[in-house]
């Protein structure tokens, strides 16, 4: 029963440790998409035919409708993606509660033998 318990805990930890790692990824997603958005936003509201785009290290000027074009597709990319993370995350979550009830199941029968 020890040697169970041992690797529902080991895994409890990789599975927390997993988590920690999908919410980062997360988290970086979402401030993408965000900044992304504004981006788009802004490039709604100007009346300018062209616009500066960074590539590396410089400033390049491009077509305002193609610079649009091109940060929609890489929402839609970064948005796609950050649902897929979300879903990993609510799996993992699922996956830590189960084992922590497991967990939890399995020293309750231990600590009512030892009071008997």
């Amino acid at each position: 029963m020890a040697e169970i318990n041992q690797s529902k805990i080991e895994e409890f930890e990789r599975n927390r440790a997993q988590l920690y790692g999908v919410s980062q990824q997360k988290q970086q997603m979402q401030v993408q998409s965000m900044t992304l958005k504004q981006a788009l936003e802004e490039l709604g509201k100007t009346k300018e035919k062209r616009v500066y785009k960074a590539v590396g290290n410089i400033l390049i000027q491009e077509d305002t409708v193609k610079v649009k074009k091109d940060i929609e597709e890489k929402k839609t990319s970064i948005d796609l993606r950050l649902k897929t993370i979300q879903k990993q995350e609510e799996s993992l979550i699922n996956k830590l509660n189960k084992l922590k009830s497991d967990l939890e199941a399995g020293s309750k029968p231990a600590t009512k033998e030892t009071k008997k």
